[in-house]
C-alpha cells in the first residue's frame, strides 16, 4: 500500500475513532419510536401483521445504519420476538448520518454455547465443522441441519468495499 493511501486510512480510522467517542449511546428500540415506528408485542400481531412490521423494522433499522445477520434459524415470529425483546433494547452507538459507521446486530454473536451450537447446526460449512471439532476434542458435535429459513441474503446490508472505502 502506498504511503499516502496508509496515511489516508490512518487518518479516516482516527476520526471515526474520535466520532465513536463522542457519539451518544441509544437504544434502537427508542429511536425506531422516536422516528414513528410503532413496535407493538409480538403477541398483539397476527402473523400477517408481525411480517409485514418485521419488514418495516428491519427497512427502518436499515435507515440507522443498523444490520442484522444470522437471521436464517428463526422463524418471523421469532425473530421479531428476539428483536423486540432484546436485541433493539441493548443501548449501542448510532451514527446514520455517517457512511463510514454501521452497527451489526448478530443474531448469534454473543459467543454463548447456544449461539456457538446454532453456529455450527446451521451456518458453518463442512471445513469450519472439522476445524472445530479439532480444536474442540470432546465437545459434542451438533447434527448439520438445513435453515429453515432463507432471509439473511435479503436483508439490507453494508457491503465490504462500501465500509472499508479510503474516500
Amino acid at each position: 500500500m502506498k504511503k499516502v493511501a496508509l496515511s489516508k486510512v490512518r487518518e479516516k480510522f482516527w476520526k471515526y475513532v474520535v466520532a465513536f467517542e463522542k457519539a451518544t449511546w441509544s437504544q434502537p428500540f427508542q429511536v425506531l419510536i422516536e422516528s414513528s415506528i410503532s413496535l407493538p408485542p409480538p403477541d398483539e400481531l397476527d402473523d400477517s401483521q408481525l411480517t409485514s412490521k418485521l419488514s418495516e423494522v428491519v427497512n427502518a433499522l436499515s435507515l440507522l445504519r443498523v444490520y442484522l445477520y444470522h437471521t436464517d434459524h428463526l422463524s418471523d415470529r421469532e425473530l421479531y420476538a428476539q428483536l423486540w425483546s432484546d436485541s433493539l433494547r441493548e443501548e449501542t452507538v448510532l451514527q446514520p448520518d455517517n457512511a463510514d459507521f454501521a452497527c451489526d446486530i448478530d443474531l448469534i454473536g454473543s459467543g454463548s454455547e447456544e449461539d456457538i451450537d446454532i453456529y455450527l447446526k446451521y451456518y458453518a460449512d463442512e471445513e469450519e465443522r472439522t476445524r472445530w471439532a479439532k480444536e474442540w476434542p470432546g465437545e459434542p458435535m451438533p447434527d448439520r441441519k438445513q435453515l429453515p429459513f432463507d432471509r439473511d441474503r435479503y436483508l439490507p446490508h453494508i457491503s465490504f468495499q462500501e465500509e472499508f472505502s479510503v474516500n
